[in-house]
């Protein structure tokens, strides 16, 4: 009533709809959390497997404690996740839910990308200090943050290399075929370099990243698959100062987060060869203004990513926190900025949330 007489204006319905949606969003919180934690303990994998079966019987299989696996079941349940069965008092996760919930289901496992989730939750009190204080949260502050983002990038962007990604580029796959000098610049934990040198072992592959737990992770996994012709070198992207050195440059979701992205992307340019050289660069797909956003499917989460991780990283470094939504219209103009000539952006069919860039040193 207050709002009323203040307000003559005041919509009390769709205040009130506006108050249910909220109230969605605060179950749907809780249910993120749930999902995570579905995905890290594997229960998800197992419950695919599985026929109707009792908290007990499913704690026993995956070998956890029935307790909390019966509360995690329950949040399952009221989220509609589950279907129970009162009278047997049993559990059962359709099919049509675990395409989508388990690591069977290899790039369509959306429980995968919940983990962001939580580990975003970790950083709330610093984030909440740089609104006042201003700089930003460094890598360092994120737990598991290597861990997951090797994992997202293992279903987003290694399991479509061969058969989506590298075709984008005629003639790309037949060069690697024969050999080439490529490089990953922020490669992570080299998940796409060492997929790479094995289906091509006659080229030579080379990942940069400034994060010696993602480097050490990098080499571990090349050496368990004996892999000789991929290295990795803990080294900032912003120092390289290679020259005409690669007939292959890739950038995987890399760009957006580095202090200076823009002296990232000019040494990228002086390193790819002139004759033949080309830069693959993945981004998300974006506007570089949020008025083009308002219908994005997945615009909140990609904000809240932003906010809470890409910008701030950069920010700690004193970078210029471009964020994950810096969008086409930004990315185009740095990469024209840094030499580029030849720019083609390509989308695939089944990937709502990347742009792909195919850029040159000149006109072919």
């Amino acid at each position: 009533m207050t709002a009323q007489l203040i307000n003559p204006t005041f919509d009390q319905s769709k205040a009130e709809a506006f108050a249910g949606n909220l109230l969605t969003l605060l179950n749907y919180s809780g249910l993120a959390l749930m999902i995570s934690i579905g995905h890290r303990t594997r229960l998800f994998d197992v419950l695919a497997d599985l026929p109707p079966a009792t908290s007990q019987q499913i704690a026993e299989t995956a070998g956890l404690q029935e307790r909390y696996v019966r509360e995690w079941l329950n949040a399952m349940t009221v989220g509609k996740i589950m279907h129970y069965d009162p009278a047997a008092q049993t559990y059962r996760l359709p099919a049509e839910h675990a395409v989508f919930l388990t690591r069977a289901a290899v790039s369509d496992n959306l429980a995968t990308f919940f983990q962001h989730v939580s580990g975003l939750a970790t950083v709330e009190d610093q984030i909440v200090d740089c609104f006042s204080m201003g700089g930003g949260v460094p890598y360092s502050k994120f737990k598991r943050f290597h861990e997951v983002m090797a994992e997202d990038s293992g279903q987003t962007i290694v399991a479509a290399l061969e058969d989506h990604i590298l075709p984008l580029e005629p003639g790309l796959v037949e060069r690697l075929t024969k050999g080439i000098e490529a490089l990953d610049v922020g490669c992570g934990s080299g998940r796409a370099m060492n997929k790479l040198a094995q289906l091509f072992p006659a080229s030579r592959f080379k990942g940069y990243d400034f994060s010696e737990e993602a480097i050490a992770a990098a080499t571990a996994e090349a050496q368990s698959q004996d892999l000789t012709n991929v290295q990795f070198q803990v080294k900032d992207a912003a120092t390289i100062d290679e020259v005409e050195s690669y007939d292959l440059i890739t950038t995987f979701d890399a760009i957006h987060d580095q202090a200076r992205p823009d002296i990232v992307l000019r040494n990228i340019y002086n390193a790819l060869r002139t004759d033949g050289g080309v830069y693959l660069m993945q981004d998300i797909r974006a506007a570089s203004d949020v008025s083009g956003n308002l219908d994005h499917p997945l615009g909140p989460f990609l904000y809240t990513i932003s906010c809470m991780h890409c910008m701030t990283v950069s920010l700690a470094e004193g970078g210029m926190g471009l964020g994950t939504m810096w969008g086409r219209e930004k990315a185009l103009a740095m990469l024209k900025e840094a030499g580029f000539v030849s720019i083609e952006m390509k989308e695939l069919p089944h990937d709502i949330m990347n742009d792909y860039y195919l850029l040159r040193k000149g006109n072919v």
